[in-house]
């Protein structure tokens, strides 16, 4: 007989704003908004106490200001919030074998079979403590025997706190909630399933599978699966190797520093683009040197956590000139980002102004029709062959390894 699984799931409260009340305790109990702070800022991200006057993530800062005048305006701080995210990624890390960080603030872990050994919910139990009081940031859990359930129930669980939904209940435990709580579904799906009646959980689940793919398609089936609470997605091993690169190899070594500037930039907005594709981030950069000798060298930097070409590019310059020996003939040059997550919204709601993000959509929307060399700075013009490789998409890389101009 085959074990049942036993999977948690953890999210940090409203973690952007908790960061800020650690340094400031004024603002505890008060609305907070987190994001651009003029009016032509947008959300990134507001506390339960915000929520009530209607206000959510992503909202025009000018509306939110409407809707809670006395709220109180944040811009994010992304070096601090990558701070707090490492703390609670070493507490999981030391106590948990098998953990997955699929965005800054959410983790999943895999206890299967550690009942033979401890008491799986005790032991989460006791790592949400550790990680409340060592972290001072709130934090919720929901665990069940797989991903979806365990989700659900995190959900259920906030603010700070926990839900355990044993084997065999996961049914019941899901039939009175609104179909908007099963992950997956959108505002345009719960539109749709809401025109056909389907408010709740429970409707779905008592509905064939069949009719469900004539109305979603192939989402059909795993909507069903969803609310049935049947989910055998694994926990993937988190590892911060996690990476994306580019390299550029020359059939003639160079000493052109503006053309090797150049490519470079391209690379680096190139993958600045790959990353928002994929809805991902990264918080380390690497640029990489071979010379006409061979001898290679590299050099890397810690940031916090973004996709922006406007903190990518000038960091990866940077790296450059540190590591660049004038009067060396190149042979090939690379940037690697890595210590990736998901997450890459609202991150890039930090911005101040609207037009920035919105600027940054258009271009990658461009992108996504034409091909990712439809829109470049003037300046990247020079690197003609940067990979249309998504690997987020799981596609062939026919060009994302090295290149020969």
């Amino acid at each position: 007989m085959v074990a049942e699984r036993t999977i948690l799931h953890l999210d940090l409260d409203t973690f952007f704003v908790s960061c800020e009340r650690l340094l400031d305790s004024k603002l505890e109990g008060k609305p907070i908004l987190i994001g651009g702070t003029t009016d032509r800022g947008v959300v990134a991200s507001c506390s339960y106490e915000a929520r009530t006057f209607g206000i959510h993530s992503a909202m025009p800062m000018k509306l939110a200001r409407q809707l809670c005048p006395e709220a109180i305006i944040i811009r994010g701080n992304s070096a601090n919030y990558t701070q707090k995210s490492e703390e609670v990624t070493n507490i999981i890390k030391e106590h948990v074998p098998l953990y997955e960080k699929t965005s800054i603030d959410e983790f999943y872990a895999d206890f299967s079979g550690m009942d033979r050994f401890m008491n799986s919910l005790k032991l989460a139990s006791e790592i949400r403590q550790k990680i409340i009081n060592e972290t001072g940031l709130p934090i919720s859990f929901g665990m069940s025997k797989n991903k979806t359930v365990s989700k659900v129930a995190t959900g259920e669980a906030k603010p700070n706190n926990q839900i355990f939904v044993d084997y065999g209940t996961e049914k019941p435990f899901l039939a009175p909630l609104s179909v908007k709580k099963i992950p997956m579904i959108g505002e345009k799906t719960f539109q749709m399933l809401n025109n056909l009646g389907i408010r709740k959980v429970q409707t779905i689940q008592e509905m064939p599978v069949e009719m469900l793919k004539k109305a979603f398609g192939k989402n059909g089936r795993t909507i069903w699966q969803k609310a049935n609470g049947i989910d055998n997605t694994p926990v993937i091993p988190y590892s911060e190797r996690k990476s994306i690169s580019t390299e550029r190899t020359f059939d003639k070594d160079t000493i052109d520093v503006e053309k090797l500037k150049a490519i470079l930039l391209a690379m680096a907005e190139n993958l600045a683009f790959q990353l928002r594709r994929g809805e991902k981030l990264t918080a380390c950069v690497t640029v990489k040197v071979r010379y006409s000798d061979f001898n290679t060298y590299t050099l890397q930097s810690r940031l916090p956590y973004t996709s922006a070409d406007h903190i990518l590019i000038p960091k990866v310059l940077e790296l450059f000139n540190r590591i660049y020996q004038k009067r060396l003939l190149v042979r090939l040059i690379g940037v690697r980002f890595s210590h990736l997550v998901s997450g890459g919204y609202q991150i890039n709601l930090f911005e101040d102004s609207e037009e920035v993000i919105n600027l940054y959509q258009a271009m990658d929307k461009i992108r996504d029709k034409h091909g990712d060399r439809a829109v470049l700075r003037a300046a990247g013009i020079e690197a003609r062959t940067i990979s249309r490789f998504n690997p987020f998409r799981g596609e062939p890389p026919p060009l994302l390894a090295n290149r020969r101009s």
